[in-house]
């Protein structure tokens, strides 16, 4: 009945609003699911956007969680303005989590309280390492970086695995599958007394000034976004498509290893089967709300740290299922997919199509053959 048919000309007022509408819509339809769950819409919507934000433990929780996502997705917004598109984020944040995990574990009750930074560049070594044999793959062999990488997250998972359960457990640790405590001097310091907010802010701060400088205002930025917007204009121009897949991919993967290290010597300590929680999947989201830009990245990270915290008190306040804040985060992807959709292209009633009817023989004809 209906077709979509391009727009001769979009609105770039629509395009920035875009992500707002989508948050209302999204909000509009948790209206609904919530009163179909038999819970209290307002009280519900309120965990979600009010909770998070209502004093200064609250905003501390949620620099823990927005500071690996803001930095995933600064990654992966370079890999997807390139035409890359590497899915596989969450593997690389295992990756750089065990990284940064070896490293800590070399550190002894004296080691100087500047290691932690070999921690850290031990979890960029990490997610590139990773990255890297997604690039191999396809460089060498043409490989489809979408399955590779995504496949190489339940590797990355699985080694997680054997090394917290074998080599690496703690034989102090009560048989629990863990590695020991970090050293005091391989630990993020902190920027507030008694709350949970580290140095990993600072750094994702300069994260995104850094990735908005290399994006906007750098030769290479450049020819990523041209080679990911007009490939045969990049080929043309002279800008090597092997050279732009490595270095997106090893740009992508050294800041999903990185966001491993933070979350490994800041909230956790130690190494653990719990190190991936999707913050690798979310941060695809996190990137395409904020418009695959580094200042769009920050605020979208905040709204999706907003939706893990609100689906962790959804969960024990109202009873909800832990799966509600996976639930707003594709309400969320889907309303921005349909909201660009529209925006590019317009619903046009189809012209039905009619079929020929046929016409039945003539009764002379019938006769003459009987």
């Amino acid at each position: 009945m209906f077709k979509l048919e391009p727009r001769a000309q979009t609105s770039m007022v629509l395009a920035v609003a875009a992500p707002l509408l989508a948050l209302a819509i999204t909000v509009l339809i948790g209206v609904v699911l919530f009163t179909a769950l038999g819970k209290d819409p307002v009280q519900a919507l309120r965990l979600f956007f009010v909770e998070p934000l209502k004093n200064g433990r609250a905003l501390s929780e949620l620099s823990v969680k927005a500071v690996p996502l803001a930095l995933i997705a600064l990654g992966l917004a370079v890999c997807f303005r390139a035409n890359i598109w590497n899915i596989g984020a969450e593997g690389q944040f295992v990756l750089g989590a065990l990284g940064a995990g070896w490293v800590a574990m070399q550190a002894g009750p004296d080691t100087s309280s500047w290691f932690v930074v070999l921690v850290l560049l031990g979890g960029v070594a990490g997610g590139m390492l990773w990255a890297g044999g997604v690039a191999l793959l396809r460089d060498r062999f043409n490989t489809s970086e979408i399955l590779v990488s995504l496949m190489l997250v339940y590797v990355a998972t699985l080694l997680l695995n054997y090394l917290v359960y074998g080599p690496w457990k703690d034989p102090d640790g009560y048989n629990f599958p863990q590695s020991v405590l970090f050293a005091a001097a391989t630990k993020l310091p902190r920027l507030v007394t008694g709350l949970r907010m580290n140095i990993g802010v600072v750094i994702a701060l300069l994260a995104v000034v850094a990735f908005a400088v290399f994006q906007f205002r750098t030769y290479r930025g450049f020819a990523l976004t041209v080679g990911g917007l007009a490939p045969a204009a990049a080929r043309y121009a002279g800008f090597s498509s092997r050279s732009a897949l490595w270095t997106a991919l090893l740009l992508s993967g050294g800041m999903a290893g990185l966001a491993g290290a933070l979350e490994v010597a800041g909230p956790l300590g130690q190494l653990t089967p719990y190190v991936p929680v999707g913050y690798g999947f979310a941060a695809i989201i996190v990137a395409f709300v904020g418009r695959l830009h580094p200042v769009g990245v920050v605020f979208s990270a905040i709204l999706m740290s907003m939706f893990y915290i609100g689906g962790e008190l959804a969960q024990s306040r109202l009873g909800l299922p832990k799966s509600i804040t996976g639930v707003f985060q594709g309400l969320l992807l889907f309303s921005l997919l349909a909201c660009d959709t529209l925006i590019a292209y317009r619903l046009k009633l189809a012209k039905p199509i009619t079929l020929p009817v046929a016409t039945p023989p003539s009764t002379d004809l019938v006769k003459g053959a009987s």
